[in-house]
């Protein structure tokens, strides 16, 4: 899988309505999710976008502190459920992770997890803080990373 770091403003029509029937298919659709996905903060975050066969498998969206929780974080972490258990997940997140520290120079990041990720997540150094909460009836946990800790 190839990835590619674009902001908002670099990322071109087609690209950007694949990005968002990805995160339909898998966030709305196969988790059966009624939820607002195009949420206005796509024009502030970095996308993490991943390529195989010339199909974004793999897609995340990155945020500097401040614009979306206090730490800088990761979100929209997404792989297409007919390219799982390829490593493409891991791939992704790796890439997200050093994207924050080399773009936004953060060594600390958040994600809302959903509860049943913990372990991949906790694979990336991600720490849980604070019990379950339900972000659109889903359980989620809030993980951190600080990589100067780690």
């Amino acid at each position: 899988m190839e990835i590619f770091i674009k902001t908002f403003q670099e990322i071109n029509t087609k690209e950007l309505y694949a990005i968002l029937q990805l995160r339909s298919e898998v966030f709305v659709v196969e988790q059966k999710c009624v939820y607002q996905d195009i949420d206005g903060n796509d024009k502030k975050a970095l996308h993490v976008i991943g390529i195989e066969k010339n199909k974004i498998v793999a897609y995340t969206r990155c945020f500097k502190p401040g614009d979306y929780f206090d730490q800088a974080s990761i979100g929209r972490v997404v792989v297409r459920k007919d390219e799982r258990g390829k490593g493409f997940a891991h791939q992704i997140m790796e890439r997200s992770i050093k994207a924050i520290t080399e773009v936004f120079n953060s060594k600390t990041m958040k994600v809302s997890a959903q509860t049943y990720l913990k372990d991949f997540y906790e694979t990336h150094g991600f720490v849980q803080k604070g019990g379950e909460y339900l972000e659109d009836d889903i359980p989620h946990i809030a993980m951190i990373l600080d990589s100067e800790r780690n």
